[in-house]
């Protein structure tokens, strides 16, 4: 079946693609345009032409399936001339989504126009190369230098009114797009022609504007190489001849495309793609979700709260009194109103984020609502209350979830009617932004009751890995073997910022140490005194010793380091020396390469026994769980994507 379809409307051509899912850039697609061109250039009736796509979205970049193998031509490159080249003007009509190679083949086009809710964009350093078809070097010349920078280093798509202003589109088409894009390329012909996009000029804004982007990209990169090599060819562009600049950006793509971060960050992208809808699901069917209820409103439940009102879905939050009540909706307040301040959220939006959540103390009102997550201490009794309250209230086909963080579901679940409905889902918090959500089934959960927990995630715009059940699931028993690991470092005379410092330059946003002073010593410290008041055999580590000596972290001024009032930065300290005393040694030699390689080890080792116990799926949950979870570098591909390479 051909990919794409030629028909007349008057002395328009439309080119009409039709390649699903997403219209890829695939071998057979370029060779059909490229063919497009030489049939519409030799039809003496048409003057101009239309580029539309066919399904939910324009190109939408490359075929993944093309990932890793040699390109066949036609070249994207050459396609994107051959159709600027044309005799006849192209107009690019855009809805869905044009990136990518599919944006560059926009901008092969003379015009550009797009639905209001369409998004446009270059996202290639996300997987660990620059745009190898023009993008950074007919970017700005449509748009200027300083918009080219924006949308080549970060890849983040823009949608069609602000690249309307940044000189991306050139027009945002209301109603029907075709139409709307016939009638423009008919007007456009009664107008001189632009320049195409490579003959147009290009300002260079001068040393200054470089250096300080260079600063800018480089941290907000974190160690990544695409970006920084990106903005280098948005330079050239901006300092060269168009040929010039494209023979580099073509070198740069082709030097980046085999690179240990492009292989890393191509691995992260399939694991991404294939989250969702996980194999092991089979053909089961999620239930219908309509309304959600959360039990709690603290810090957690406030979150999940969001991002369910975020998703759409009207909530119901129950607390055990009315101050409890008020207190949930103001920490909602709180998340709602911040996304107002960081322009997320319109004060209407705000408003009706709000309106949607409905506060009470009576259980009764949860009659008819499709979901209930708990979200309450984490302390098993109090647990149990609330899914025996909800056993009695709730339909007998209504999902019940927990969101235990370390408790055994199977004790939580324990006397619940039609067991197989009950799930952990275990968000990460600030839940309203953290991608990662766990799903815990006990042995009981249904195969419905799984796929609804897969289905929210993708609902809520997160990432879902199920793990089986061990202390911690699969993210906080990585947690736990990391940081004693750390720990065991410091025993052997390894100095705590020392430490910090090699997971900072290995890509990590703190180090385990300054990690543990931010979320405070004690919450891992009640833990472990829970588990030793249970019986279990706990050793004491060097952590309890500063907990019991009153350092639980920033909040009470020192926790491994030493803070100064209204003071993030933190301090070596001396006190903590003298606290930990015979239980550290001194001047171990170890490269800060040296340090993050063992962590990172240690990290592996861990998910090789999740792995090896059946409690993960396959290596690449256990490098979500780390990346979206706990700030493991994207880049890096993840500890288990690291220990493959290294055999």
């Amino acid at each position: 079946m051909s990919v794409t379809t030629i028909s007349k409307q008057g002395d328009i051509a439309v080119v009409t693609v039709d390649n699903p899912p997403v219209n890829a850039l695939g071998r057979d697609l370029r060779q059909a345009l490229w063919d497009a061109v030489a049939t519409l250039d030799a039809d003496p009736e048409v003057r101009a032409v239309v580029l539309i796509c066919a399904g939910r979205t324009f190109i939408a970049g490359a075929d993944v399936r093309e990932f890793g193998k040699p390109p066949e031509p036609p070249h994207l490159p050459d396609l994107v001339d051959r159709i600027e080249g044309a005799q006849k003007p192209w107009v690019a009509a855009i809805h869905g989504s044009a990136l990518g190679g599919g944006f560059e083949v926009a901008l092969g086009c003379r015009f550009r126009v797009a639905l209001e809710s369409a998004s446009v964009g270059l996202p290639e350093v996300s997987l660990g190369i620059i745009p190898g078809a023009s993008g950074t070097v007919r970017t700005p010349r449509v748009a200027g230098v300083a918009a080219a920078v924006e949308l080549v280093t970060s890849g983040r798509p823009v949608r069609a009114k602000k690249a309307l202003e940044m000189g991306l589109i050139d027009d945002v088409i209301a109603g029907d797009l075709l139409a709307g894009a016939v009638e423009f390329a008919r007007a456009s012909l009664g107008e001189p022609l632009p320049l195409p996009v490579s003959q147009r000029p290009v300002a260079d804004p001068g040393d200054d504007f470089w250096t300080a982007q260079e600063a800018a990209v480089g941290k907000a990169a974190k160690g990544a190489a695409a970006p920084l090599r990106a903005l280098a060819s948005v330079r050239k562009a901006a300092t060269a001849p168009f040929a010039e600049a494209m023979a580099y950006e073509r070198q740069t793509f082709l030097d980046l495309r085999g690179t240990d971060q492009a292989a890393a960050l191509r691995a992260v992208f399939f694991a991404e793609r294939g989250a969702p809808r996980p194999a092991h699901l089979g053909d089961a069917k999620a239930a219908a979700l309509k309304s959600v209820a959360v039990i709690g409103g603290g810090t957690m439940g406030a979150g999940i709260i969001a991002a369910l009102r975020d998703a759409g879905l009207p909530v119901t939050l129950i607390e055990r009194d009315d101050e409890a009540v008020a207190r949930g909706l103001a920490n909602l307040r709180k998340i709602v109103d911040g996304g107002v301040k960081r322009g997320k959220l319109t004060e209407a939006q705000a408003e009706a984020r709000m309106q949607g959540v409905t506060g009470t103390t009576d259980y009764a009102a949860l009659a008819d609502v499709d979901m209930v997550i708990e979200a309450v201490f984490e302390e098993i009794g109090v647990k149990r209350e609330v899914f025996a309250a909800l056993d009695r209230h709730c339909r007998a086909d209504a999902i019940l979830a927990t969101n235990t963080s370390y408790l055994d579901p199977r004790d939580i679940a324990e006397g619940v009617s039609n067991p197989g409905r009950f799930i952990g889902l275990h968000f990460f918090s600030p839940a309203n932004v953290m991608k990662l959500l766990e799903i815990v089934p006990v042995p009981e959960t249904s195969a419905q009751t799984l796929a609804t927990g897969f289905a929210l995630a993708k609902t809520l715009g997160k990432i879902p890995v199920q793990a089986g059940i061990c202390e911690g699931f699969i993210g906080n028993r990585i947690l736990k073997r990391y940081r004693a690991a750390a720990e065991d470092l410091v025993r052997k005379g390894v100095a705590i910022a020392d430490v910090d410092a090699a997971m900072r330059g290995f890509g990590m946003a703190m180090g385990p140490f300054e990690a543990q002073d931010l979320g405070g010593l004690d919450i891992a410290w009640l833990q472990r005194e829970g588990a030793r008041a249970a019986g279990q055999d706990v050793p004491e580590t060097l952590g309890d010793v500063l907990v019991t000596a009153g350092r639980k972290g920033q909040k009470t001024g020192g926790g491994w380091y030493d803070y100064a009032e209204g003071d993030r930065k933190p301090r070596p300290s001396a006190t903590v020396t003298g606290l930990l005393g015979e239980r550290i040694g001194t001047g171990a030699a170890m490269s800060l390469e040296e340090i993050a390689d063992h962590l990172v080890a240690q990290m592996a080792a861990e998910g090789q026994a999740i792995l090896d116990e059946g409690i993960a799926h396959q290596p690449s949950d256990i490098d979500l769980v780390e990346i979206h979870g706990y700030g493991f570098p994207r880049w890096r591909g993840g500890p288990m994507f690291i220990a493959s390479r290294k055999g």
